[in-house]
């Protein structure tokens, strides 16, 4: 239901005063930083900050223990952490933000970072950077931007990732598909995946493997696929970068292929919400599109046979583009700013704290510290780390910034729409034209 206008009116109201409240407070940061230009400079007695991120339990064990370090370099300052799994940590968060403050630092994700600065939830971050509070010589200056909301920078990268295929390569072989290159095309993609289906492999239920998932569910796949045609997922916070006709002709490539039998069927695309569960780590499928931090998980599952293949281009354009697999952020309600940037840098940017936590988010974003980890790295770590330097010489755009506030509810929306596609409840084209109509309406509410 639309707003009335005095509702709008509160609404605005509640933003002012709490975008006031983060000015406020990045003044009071300035003032107290000015003179400082590490983490090591910061003298506290008796704060007690909180920091909470979602992950596994290596991560959840790695982040505590780089914490731990912290608190032995600032002994006045006492570190309460939480952690977990992503979807309780976005609900939790969420009710935090509602509720009043999220913890003086939070580990974000990419999706929330409008809905949390346009709503007043986070510290704007400038001044700290400008001031070198947080170090961010080390990191490119345009993944950098994947944290700022209006021109703004509110959160900084704690992790570079990007897509790619899991792919079986002793099937590959079987089926006469050359190694994946960074310039191989959707329509090459597409043969593979009939060739695959072709050879009549049994999966572990006696059905026939086919070559990879069903890329119809996934908005990240889309927007690599329109990117590699010089397309955008948005062209503003309040307007879709794409139209009806490009979501219609991408559903419906991806449609035949199901009803060709070359990808996943609709059930097993259905119940695919993880590693264990997709379609590969069924015994499915040759592939599946993933992201890199996640990718170690299928060699674990399935053996060193499978690797890590680029995502297909148009006519070579790559569309895939390194992303902050997570942000470090601080509360904008913080009665600490100087102990919580502080915290910010050192996990960012020590290179012990780096020692630590290695590539358990991802590549980290400074530079200098990604090269001497990596030195340590084996197995499926090490080739997603050259998988990212290989890509970045052969040439990828600059990331987009971050996605509009409605983005995680139109994420939702269009897996649902892609749903009754699959499931023949409807054509490509009026899925399109519903999906298209829902994200205006929610863009512009």
């Amino acid at each position: 239901m639309p707003e009335s206008r005095s509702g709008r009116r509160r609404l605005h109201s509640r933003r002012a005063v709490l975008a006031a409240a983060a000015v406020g407070l990045g003044t009071a940061l300035t003032a107290s930083l000015s003179a400082c230009s590490s983490s090591g400079d910061v003298s506290s007695e008796g704060v007690t900050l909180t920091f909470s991120w979602w992950g596994n339990d290596d991560r959840a064990e790695r982040t505590k223990k780089a914490v731990a370090l912290f608190e032995q370099e600032h002994p006045g300052i006492t570190v309460r952490t939480s952690n977990a799994d992503f979807g309780s940590y976005m609900q939790k968060l969420a009710t935090q933000a509602a509720g009043g403050g999220i913890p003086d630092v939070a580990q974000l994700d990419y999706r929330q970072i409008s809905q949390y600065s346009g709503g007043g939830a986070l510290l704007p971050l400038d001044e700290a950077v400008e001031h070198g509070t947080i170090r961010t010589s080390e990191m490119d200056e345009e993944f950098l931007r994947t944290g700022t909301y209006e021109g703004e920078q509110y959160a900084v990268p704690m992790g570079r990732g990007i897509t790619g295929y899991a792919y079986d390569s002793k099937v590959y072989a079987q089926a006469g598909i050359p190694t994946p290159r960074p310039d191989w095309t959707w329509e090459e993609w597409a043969d593979a995946n009939r060739k695959i289906a072709a050879l009549g492999l049994k999966a572990p239920d006696g059905r026939t493997v086919v070559g990879a998932n069903d890329n119809g569910v996934n908005e990240d796949i889309f927007e690599d696929w329109l990117r590699g045609r010089g397309g955008k997922l948005y062209a503003s916070q309040t307007e879709l970068g794409f139209t009806e006709d490009d979501l219609t002709e991408f559903w419906a490539f991806c449609d035949t292929l199901r009803e060709e039998g070359a990808v996943a069927e609709a059930p097993d695309t259905a119940q695919a919400n993880t590693t264990e569960m997709s379609p590969m780590g069924r015994g499915l499928a040759a592939a599946d599109f993933t992201w890199d931090a996640p990718f170690p998980g299928y060699t674990a599952l399935l053996g060193d046979q499978v690797h890590f293949a680029p995502v297909p281009t148009t006519d070579g354009r790559q569309g895939a583009y390194f992303k902050p697999s997570m942000l470090l952020g601080v509360g904008a309600h913080t009665d600490h700013p100087e102990e919580a940037t502080a915290l910010v840098d050192f996990l960012l940017n020590d290179e012990r704290a780096g020692d630590i936590l290695g590539f358990t988010r991802s590549t980290p974003p400074n530079r200098r510290i990604a090269a001497r980890v990596a030195k340590t790295l084996e197995g499926a770590e090490r080739e997603i780390y050259q998988y990212a330097q290989k890509m970045e010489k052969y040439g990828l755009d600059a990331p987009p910034a971050a996605p509009p506030r409605g983005d995680v509810a139109l994420q939702t929306a269009f897996k649902r729409a892609y749903h009754r596609v699959m499931y023949d409840l409807t054509s490509p084209r009026e899925a399109a034209r519903e999906f298209i109509d829902e994200a205006n309406r929610e863009l512009r509410s």
